[in-house]
């Protein structure tokens, strides 16, 4: 039988096919292994591996208070007329409440009173002992009524003494129905109200100053050998990082709690007392250790690890084990050493031996 070309060159058409698609199919893992395909490369940010200075910190809770605050009691008995209303921005010296002065009025007219009288009657008793003196010289006067002149000169001026002080107390007792302020801020309670009465000593307002303030805490007697006066101490308040500096320490222990006071002055801005602070108190001295940002930290079950970029731009995954973690940075060990790159955003699904590109850190979000 007698094939033509035409009839030959179909019956071999679906064998060349075939072949084709085998040579693919072999050829295409191999071009895959040889040269990775381009735009492969996985988008990472990089920081460097640094020698720093950390030490262990622990945590400690304090509040923002102020250096000023106190509660105004009142100086001298009586009926309250008027007080400062709660928020009220009060002056150093200015009045925040007034009591009923009337009956201290009148007292001190009794007392300015007292002292006309007596002074009245130790003018008669000087021109009476200078009458007596005169008489006595020439013999026309007993010693004995001089003397009895004299004794009562003597006794008017002592009575002038005391009425003058009775004066000047009855005098303070009536500018003291104005309550001052001591020092300039803001009422912060109204402790007794206008109608009720006040007596001596009972506190009538609470004041604060907003404006000199610091952080109150209590640490343990384990953080004293670490903590130094002018020192400057981490500070976190409303998830912002902030340095202070160690005011005062007390040197002196709670008995019940066995902690001690610690204050330390804000950084120049707008606090509110009565705001929440947490406190990084070092527990050891800072020893020089290689440090990576926390963020590095590929955290498996049962290891840690971070990516290295080499020179290859290919991310190297390395064992590491953790130590001393201070602030944003963590000790490491492993195949590591300073001024390495370290892959800090877009190592969670990196591979060993993948290719990377570096990024600004802004360009990722």
């Amino acid at each position: 039988m007698q094939y033509t070309r035409t009839e030959h060159t179909r019956q071999r058409w679906p064998r060349r096919i075939g072949v084709r698609r085998l040579l693919a199919a072999l050829l295409l893992p191999l071009a895959l292994v040889a040269a990775p395909l381009r735009g492969s490369e996985k988008p990472v940010v990089v920081a460097e591996a640094t020698l720093r200075e950390l030490a262990p910190v622990n945590w400690y809770t304090g509040t923002i208070i102020s250096r000023e605050r106190a509660k105004l009691a009142a100086e001298v008995s009586g009926r309250l007329l008027w007080v400062a209303e709660v928020g009220a921005q009060v002056d150093k010296g200015a009045t925040v409440a007034r009591i009923d002065g009337a009956l201290m009025k009148e007292d001190l007219a009794e007392r300015q009173a007292d002292i006309a009288r007596i002074r009245a009657r130790l003018q008669f008793l000087e021109k009476e002992t200078s009458r007596l003196q005169r008489l006595t010289k020439q013999n026309n006067a007993a010693q004995s009524q001089l003397e009895k002149t004299m004794s009562e000169l003597a006794s008017a001026r002592s009575e002038l003494k005391a009425a003058q002080a009775r004066e000047r107390r009855t005098a303070q007792q009536l500018e003291r129905t104005d309550l001052r302020a001591p020092f300039s801020g803001v009422v912060t309670e109204r402790l007794l109200r206008a109608g009720e009465w006040a007596d001596d000593g009972s506190a009538v307002v609470a004041m604060t100053d907003p404006d000199l303030l610091e952080v109150q805490s209590w640490v343990s007697v384990s953080a004293l050998p670490f903590i130094k006066m002018q020192s400057t101490l981490k500070l976190v308040i409303g998830g912002e990082a902030w340095q202070g500096t160690v005011r005062t320490l007390v040197p002196v222990g709670d008995q019940r709690s066995r902690l001690y006071e610690l204050r330390i002055s804000l950084p120049e801005r707008q606090w509110n007392v009565g705001e929440s602070v947490r406190i990084a108190v070092p527990t050891a001295q800072a020893r020089e250790v290689l440090a990576v940002p926390r963020d590095a930290l590929v955290i498996r079950r049962n290891s840690i690890s971070l990516f290295r970029v080499d020179d290859d731009l290919v991310a190297r995954q390395v064992p590491v084990t953790t130590g001393i973690a201070s602030g944003a940075f963590i000790e490491v060990q492993g195949d590591l050493k300073a001024g390495d790159r370290v892959v800090i955003r877009g190592g969670e699904r990196l591979r060993d031996g993948q290719p990377v590109t570096i990024q600004k850190p802004g360009a990722m979000q």
